[in-house]
């Protein structure tokens, strides 16, 4: 808007000043034609002078005549020479202020050109930024609707399950030989494992709720679902013990986590174990379950030696349909329990 304002009051200025120029070189022609004309009636005067005193004495008139015709052919010259240059100065000086006018112009409209130049390429600069910010937006909307499309693509689309390779072991070769080392007539009387129980005693932490959360955090991690705190059923003085009082977490597997928890634990965690020679085969319940006490949580490739704030014991239980205990044994041998030889 100011530059707009200065261009205009510059315009006005300029048709000012040739109004002013008009109006001098107008005043200078006026002024010039007076003078002629005086000019003229005076040599007319002195036409009739002359000719009076011609008729008085012809020949003195004669070349008082030529004399004064002569005066008056110079003095009309003189006169004409004057308008001339009077007409050409005013001619000269219409020329200089329309040359004046028109430079004066020229650099009005040059200015206003670079004005309108510079504002047009700061709005050009300003239209390609935002054009870019827009591409950028677009891109980037693009992107989050194709990583859309290919979640919802990917959710739609049917997982392929992966089975666990110790219950494809167990259907097709320690099934059949389970069968026909005890003889059982029905499929449904071969021993299975039917939930694997890891429980966290955490009395020494009742009063700790942080590393009562940590310990959960642990066992969910190696379990791989979310562990349940325990709470005591009944309150017991000489433990400091009251009903309701979280003493502990456990997480109970099922199913295919079941079969790959335990498959982790035979041929991973157990190796890991420090001198190592073998677990205890006399931890059977005599109803066909077996327990498994392990004495830190570090031997979980799962658990950051870093992350630990203290070391924590579990027992892990196997619970199969198994009747007998020799039943049970020759189940959890079959599918990679490594019991103590001899």
């Amino acid at each position: 808007m100011a530059a707009k304002k200065d261009i205009e009051t510059v315009v006005e200025n300029v048709e000012t000043t040739v109004e002013n120029v008009e109006k001098e070189v107008k005043k200078a022609a006026k002024k010039a034609a007076p003078k002629a004309a005086e000019t003229a009636e005076k040599a007319k005067a002195a036409v009739k002078k002359t000719t009076q005193k011609a008729v008085e004495t012809a020949e003195e008139a004669k070349e008082t005549v030529k004399k004064t015709t002569k005066k008056a052919a110079e003095t009309a010259e003189e006169a004409k020479e004057a308008v001339k240059k009077t007409t050409k100065k005013a001619a000269k000086s219409a020329e200089e202020t329309g040359k004046a006018v028109k430079k004066a112009a020229e650099k009005t409209a040059e200015a206003v050109s670079e004005a309108a130049a510079d504002t047009t390429a700061k709005a050009a600069k300003k239209v390609a930024s935002a054009a870019g910010t827009v591409k950028k937006a677009a891109e980037k909307a693009e992107k989050k609707a194709e990583s859309a499309k290919a979640e919802k693509k990917a959710k739609a689309a049917p997982k392929a399950k992966v089975a666990p390779r110790m219950k494809k072991r167990f259907d097709e070769e320690i099934a059949p030989a389970l069968k026909e080392k005890f003889g059982y007539e029905n499929v449904m009387q071969i021993p299975r494992l039917e939930k694997v129980v890891i429980n966290m005693g955490l009395g020494a932490e009742k009063d700790n709720p942080k590393g009562i959360e940590v310990a959960v955090k642990e066992l969910g991690i190696i379990t791989g679902q979310k562990a349940i705190v325990t709470r005591a059923k009944k309150s017991v003085a000489n433990f400091k013990v009251r009903e309701g009082m979280t003493i502990g977490a456990k997480a109970t597997l099922r199913g295919e986590r079941m079969y790959f928890f335990v498959d982790k634990l035979f041929n991973i965690v157990l190796p890991r174990v420090r001198d190592f020679r073998g677990v205890s085969d006399k931890a059977f319940d005599g109803r066909g379950n077996y327990a498994l006490g392990l004495k830190e949580q570090l031997i979980f490739p799962e658990i950051n030696y870093d992350d630990v704030d203290k070391v924590r014991g579990m027992n892990i239980v196997f619970v199969t349909s198994a009747k007998t205990d020799e039943e049970c044994k020759e189940l959890l041998t079959q599918l990679g329990m490594p019991f103590v030889q001899g």
